[in-house]
């Protein structure tokens, strides 16, 4: 185990990974992951202030650059398991939409105030 860990600290300690930290490569992410962070916030919230629109965009935005971070070389590992969070909160967020619209969710919360 100690071995491991020498390993990994030689790694973090290589030029190759902090020009990596230094990149957009890595920043791009990290900037994104606010997106779904914010999803995720929102999933015990009143279903009535979901955009069915905004929604519908975000999930198409996320296949989208879910393709992309595959597709680039190297292989962006971090925008792709932002963009599968994304696309899993946002068809959440979707299927809450849908039912408190279009399958009686809105009269059943009515009907319990």
């Amino acid at each position: 185990m100690a071995s491991f860990g020498k390993k990994l600290f030689e790694n973090l300690k290589s030029a190759e990974f902090r020009n990596y930290l230094m990149s957009t490569h890595f920043w791009g992410p990290v900037a994104n992951w606010g997106i779904p962070l914010a999803a995720i916030g929102d999933i015990k919230k009143d279903p009535k202030i979901i955009s069915g629109t905004m929604t519908t965009a975000l999930c198409l935005y996320s296949c989208v650059f879910m393709r992309f971070a595959w597709q680039v070389q190297p292989r962006n590992m971090l925008l792709l398991a932002c963009h599968i969070t994304n696309f899993t909160v946002q068809s959440i967020q979707g299927s809450r939409f849908i039912n408190y619209h279009y399958l009686g969710g809105k009269k059943a919360l009515e009907q319990k105030q």
